[in-house]
């Protein structure tokens, strides 16, 4: 057997090792879902298995979020603290979550990168504040899905709440509440772009 042959037969056990690992968490799932519905079930399971450290918790976590996530990817990587409230996310081919991120309806393309503790809502519409004589916590809101683009790279404690385009830069501690375009990268609050990753393309050609 070639060498790395023998690398994807370990990876293979070492995910079906997990799979075992991860039942009685997928059991527990099922049974809160059927109760108190998915996505607050997710949110509960999600914060038990986010305190499995190293590629322990990396290998268990992907088992569990391959079962109950609309798409979780086998090569997708969910670091240490991140809790998921949104059963619709997706993780695609090598996308990689860093440690204590905070997501909701997301699809992260392949190859995009998550740094350390970055949000990301269900869209800037999570809660109603239309109407000042009801709470904000009983009006409904309108949940939206955030698509982070191919190959995006999200800085730390960014805060997303519109799509990033593919390849685009989001700075660290960046507020984004407007879609990104391709290939850019954007900083600040709200964040707006500071230059193009392409640089055959002029800046005015975005607005």
């Amino acid at each position: 057997m070639t060498r790395p042959a023998a690398h994807e037969t370990i990876k293979a056990l070492a995910r079906g090792a997990a799979t075992i690992v991860a039942a009685p968490s997928l059991i527990s799932y099922r049974v809160r879902a059927a109760i108190i519905g998915r996505d607050r079930a997710l949110e509960g399971s999600t914060q038990a298995l986010a305190w499995i450290p190293g590629l322990i918790g990396q290998y268990v976590r992907r088992a569990f979020l391959m079962r109950v996530l609309a798409r979780c990817h086998h090569t997708a990587v969910v670091e240490f603290g991140t809790i998921f409230s949104q059963s619709g996310a997706r993780l695609d081919e090598n996308a990689y979550v860093g440690p204590r991120c905070h997501l909701g309806l997301v699809h992260i393309e392949r190859d995009a990168l998550l740094a350390g503790g970055v949000h990301v809502p269900s869209g800037g519409r999570t809660h109603g504040i239309d109407d000042v004589g009801v709470a904000i916590r009983d009006q409904p809101g309108s949940p939206e899905r955030v698509r982070i683009g191919a190959g995006a790279w999200i800085g730390s404690a960014a805060i997303v709440m519109a799509d990033v385009g593919r390849d685009s830069v989001v700075g660290a501690g960046a507020v984004v509440t407007r879609s990104v375009p391709d290939r850019v990268v954007v900083a600040g609050v709200p964040a707006r772009v500071v230059k193009r990753r392409d640089a055959s393309m002029a800046l005015a050609s975005i607005g």
